[in-house]
C-alpha cells in the first residue's frame, strides 16, 4: 500500500476514535448534562452510557442533581418596634429540571441566596422583637412558603430552610442587659419596701397587743387591789392593831430598802413607829 494510502488510513482512524470519543458520553450518579445542538437546547443526558451526534451535539452544562447546601450570609434586620436583629440561615435545596436552572436563572446559587434575604427581612419586619427571637418555627414556615413557589419556575425543589441565628445587635443587646438591669434593681426595691412596710405593720401590731395586755394586766390589778382592801376593811373594822401591824411591816421593808439603795446617803428612823403608824393612818383616814 502506497505511504499516502497509509496516511489517509491513519488520519481516517484516528478520526472515527475522535468521534466516537465525542459522541460517547459516561455521565456519573448524581449528575445530569445539558446537552445542546447547534447552540439550542436538545436534552438532558441521564446517569449512565449516553450516544449523542458528535459535531452537532455538545454538553453545554453538568448539573449536580444531590442536595446542596446554601449559606445564607448574615444581614441585620429591622423589627416592627424598630429593634435591629442579626439573622442568617441555610437552605438546602434539589435541582430537578437542569434545564430550567441553568437557562432561567443567571446564577441559581446567588438567586436564591438573595431571595431567602430578602424574604427574610420582610417576615422579620412584621414582627415585634420578642416574637422574632422566640418564633424560629413560625419564620422558618413563612420562609419556606414565601421562596418555593418562586423556585419552582427555575426547576428547582427547597428541601428546608433552618434559622441558623437570630440575635440582637451588640448596641440593641447592651440596650437589653441594662434594662433587665434596671428591671431586676426596679423589683429588689419594690420587694425591700413591701418587706420594711410589713415589718413596721407587724411592730406596731405589736406594740398595740402590748398595750392592750398592759391596759388589761392595770385593770387586773387595780380590781385586785380593791378586792383585797375592802377584805382587809371587812376583817379588821374598828381594830387598828392589826393594821398597825401591816402598815409597820412595810414601812420596815421600806426604810430597809432605802438603806441598801446606792443612792442613798443617810436614813432617819422615827423614834416611835407606832405613833407614825397611826398618823399614817389618821391621815389615810381623812
Amino acid at each position: 500500500m502506497p505511504i499516502d494510502g497509509l496516511a489517509l488510513a491513519g488520519v481516517f482512524l484516528v478520526l472515527v476514535i475522535v468521534t466516537v470519543a465525542v459522541g460517547v458520553k459516561t455521565v456519573p450518579q448524581g449528575s445530569k448534562y445539558v446537552v445542546q445542538r447547534l447552540g439550542k437546547f436538545h436534552r438532558t443526558l441521564g446517569p449512565g452510557l449516553n450516544i449523542i451526534f458528535p459535531y452537532i451535539d455538545s454538553v453545554a452544562y453538568k448539573v449536580t442533581t444531590k442536595d446542596i447546601v446554601l449559606d445564607i450570609p448574615s444581614q441585620e434586620v429591622i423589627t416592627r418596634d424598630n429593634a435591629v436583629i442579626i439573622a442568617n440561615a441555610v437552605a438546602y435545596i434539589n435541582i430537578v429540571s437542569p434545564e430550567k436552572a441553568v437557562y432561567g436563572v443567571e446564577d441559581y446559587n446567588i438567586a436564591i441566596q438573595n431571595l431567602v434575604q430578602t424574604s427574610l427581612r420582610s417576615i422579620v419586619g412584621e414582627m415585634d422583637l420578642d416574637d422574632a427571637l422566640s418564633n424560629r418555627d413560625a419564620i422558618k414556615a413563612k420562609l419556606k412558603g414565601a421562596i418555593s413557589d418562586d423556585i419552582a419556575d427555575w426547576g428547582i425543589t427547597l428541601k428546608t430552610v433552618e434559622i441558623q441565628d437570630i440575635n440582637p445587635s451588640p448596641t440593641m443587646q447592651h440596650a437589653m442587659e441594662e434594662q433587665a438591669a434596671a428591671e431586676r434593681s426596679r423589683r429588689a426595691t419594690v420587694t425591700r419596701a413591701e418587706g420594711e412596710k410589713s415589718a413596721a405593720i407587724l411592730e406596731a401590731e405589736g406594740r398595740l397587743e402590748a398595750s392592750r395586755r398592759d391596759a388589761e394586766a392595770t385593770v387586773v390589778l387595780a380590781e385586785a387591789s380593791q378586792t383585797a382592801i375592802q377584805k382587809v376593811t371587812e376583817a379588821i373594822q374598828n381594830n387598828e392593831l392589826p393594821v398597825m401591824f401591816l402598815l409597820g411591816e412595810r414601812y420596815v421593808e421600806a426604810m430597809k430598802d432605802m438603806s441598801t439603795s446606792q443612792n442613798s446617803k443617810l436614813v432617819v428612823l422615827p423614834g416611835d413607829i407606832p405613833a407614825a403608824v397611826r398618823g399614817i393612818m389618821g391621815s389615810l383616814g381623812k
